[in-house]
């Protein structure tokens, strides 16, 4: 991140034409929305069959990619930063009112442990590098996020099993409270010291104190014997991984000191100036949320203004406007994937998440691996999340559907919201009536350095090893060279003011709605007038009427470490960025009215909503 930020810079002392190209969207042109007939799904004439069909597509499309999947949900993003593991494994002994307390610590900040993976040490979504490190034993382990922490998320079925949405949206995870537990239990070592040597020799005699009690109680502690496809965490990989890191410790728990006080205080500073009025719940992490700019921006804005080289530009670093947002679905990334113009010069006609300002599937996927905080990022997980996320199928609605009422519905979504909502419309909407912060947070400056740091990390010669074979991830697009387009990698601010109309594939999954999350059921989307200003966010019950999580205020119940035991409160009213209003008044379009507000038909609201149940 940081030769991203310097490189911005590079560009913004040296390269000033490039500077006024971007801001004045030199390259590259508005889209419009595609033209021709919208496309529209068919209701399947049995649910049932249909329902089961889907199921089926879905688990033979992760067979098939099996080895993608994998390194989706479970490889850690980064092979050398992150927490080192060991130390994620002492969090629950050394300060069990932050973490809770047994094998499902991590429940804490929404990770859970899926039964599809027996045995696992630690729950989905938590990725640990002896997974994919070359040699096993070449490093101590250093636990991070996985792609699967954000994008398999849950919903509990009316027996109360669980029915995992694969490439949907963790609605219970939530990094900030993972990072803000981190510094907690810090501070909870050093206690008053303020001294930086002698806080961090009080944590490095805590941590190994602690190792050796647990490791001496149960030789298997950390790693539980874990077998995951042709390696093997016994006792002995567990002694060799506890041996370099006792001898390695009074280098990198001072590291780890420094990496997880710097971010979290850091993202203090930057909520203070984009959140006030909403600082605690900010703090405290909004479980399904992060903000786009990620914790990297926040970084790298503290290290320049720790350099005066750099100071006078540190301000540049961060972004011009708030950013929170929900966590988006990525499955079926075809069907918003961007195409190539007539020359194979540009790409139009789709591209990307909330705004579309990176339209590359590759990128958004390194995006995502800066955002959540890393830097020496591992590239080859990016490449398999794109190989496997590329026509995987939505999660499809797992309860019953009236296809009756459905068939009506499609005929009103068909003239009401088909010519907008349909893949690749590429189109970014500034008529919404949303808060306009997220769709303006990539300024010019954080456009340039995402350009170069997003290919210094993955430029058109990048190998990388996939499949037993060197492969060069970022050298193409669609059969298209990207040698010398350097530029794709983020559009031009004037592009993507506005908010994209998304194909609506398994949106019943997606609840809340809008980009950040402010509308709890697709009825309080279509009767604007219902919605409420305060409701529960992160449930795993459903709403099957009204269609979202179950989001009541009446239970919000919570256990003895302070955490609720399901959902969290979410106040519409604390910020412009989490108001809910947007897609709430009819709108003209190419000479067409839309109806978005259905107050005055409820019944056509429910067809359409029930519709919306079979995409």
């Amino acid at each position: 991140m940081k030769k991203l930020l310097l490189g911005a810079l590079a560009l913004v002392v040296v390269g000033a034409g490039i500077f006024l190209y971007a801001a004045d969207g030199g390259f590259g042109k508005q889209l419009s929305a595609p033209t021709g007939k919208s496309f529209v799904n068919e209701v399947p004439e049995n649910w049932e069959t249909h329902k089961q069909a889907k199921m089926a597509a879905r688990d033979a499309h992760i067979i098939k990619h099996q080895t993608a999947y994998n390194r989706f949900a479970d490889f850690a993003e980064s092979e050398s930063d992150g927490l080192p593991y060991i130390i994620l494994k002492l969090l629950p002994v050394i300060a069990p009112e932050y973490w809770g307390e047994g094998d499902d610590f991590l429940s804490v900040m929404g990770l859970f442990y899926d039964e599809r993976l027996p045995g696992a040490p630690v729950p989905r979504g938590m990725g640990f590098s002896g997974l994919a490190r070359e040699n096993p034993t070449g490093n101590i382990d250093y636990a991070s996020f996985s792609c699967g922490a954000c994008h398999i998320g849950r919903v509990r079925l009316d027996d109360g099993k669980m029915y995992y949405l694969d490439g949907g949206a963790n609605s219970e995870f939530n990094v900030v409270g993972y990072r803000k537990r981190v510094v907690q239990t810090i501070d909870k070592i050093a206690g008053a010291e303020t001294d930086p040597k002698k806080r961090a020799d009080l944590v490095i005699q805590k941590i190994l104190t602690t190792l050796d009690q647990v490791h001496s109680t149960n030789p298997s502690y950390f790693y539980k014997n874990f077998t995951y496809e042709n390696r093997n965490f016994d006792t002995a990989y567990e002694q060799a991984q506890i041996d370099l890191f006792k001898k390695t410790a009074s280098t990198t728990i001072p590291q780890f000191i420094n990496h997880h006080e710097n971010e979290y205080h850091g993202w203090e500073k930057f909520v203070d100036k984009y959140y006030q009025g909403a600082q605690p719940q900010l703090l405290d992490g909004l479980p399904g949320m992060e903000d786009a700019i990620g914790f990297n921006t926040v970084k790298a804005n503290a290290n320049l203004k720790q350099n005066p080289l750099t100071k006078p530009f540190a301000s540049l670093a961060l972004p011009p406007s708030h950013g929170v947002t929900d966590i988006m679905a990525v499955w079926e990334q075809h069907t918003h994937d961007p195409l190539w113009n007539a020359d194979k010069t540009d790409v139009i006609d789709g591209g990307g998440q909330w705004t579309g300002h990176i339209p590359l599937p590759i990128y958004k996927n390194i995006a995502a691996q800066l955002t959540i905080g890393y830097e020496n990022v591992d590239v080859r997980v990016s490449a398999f999340a794109e190989e496997v996320l590329d026509k995987m199928p939505a999660s499809v609605y797992p309860f019953d559907v009236d296809v009756n009422l459905a068939k009506k519905g499609q005929a009103l979504f068909a003239e009401n919201c088909a010519a907008c909502h349909q893949p690749h419309n590429g189109k970014v909407y500034q008529n919404i009536g949303t808060d306009m912060g997220r769709a303006k947070i990539a300024g010019v400056f954080v456009t340039l350095g995402a350009i170069s740091g997003f290919t210094s990390v993955c430029d058109a010669d990048t190998v990388v090893q996939m499949y037993g074979k060197d492969v060069k991830p970022c050298a193409e697009y669609k059969g298209v060279s990207l040698e010398g387009k350097k530029s794709l990698a983020m559009t031009p601010p004037k592009l993507h003011e506005g908010y994209n109309a998304l194909p609506l594939v398994g949106l019943w999954a997606q609840a809340p709605y809008l980009h950040n999350g402010s509308i709890p059921t697709l009825y309080h989307l279509l009767v604007p007038g219902e919605r409420p200003a305060v409701f529960v966010k992160s449930r795993l019950d459903y709403d099957k009427k009204l269609i979202g999580f179950a989001w009541s205020v009446d239970d919000s119940s919570s256990n003895k470490y302070g955490r609720k035991k399901e959902g969290y409160i979410f106040d519409t009213r604390l910020a412009p960025a989490m108001n809910n209003q947007g897609h709430d008044k009819d709108i003209q379009q190419d000479g067409k009215t839309f109806k978005l507000n259905w107050a005055d038909d409820k019944e056509g609201a429910f067809a359409i909503i029930e519709y919306l149940k079979t995409l």
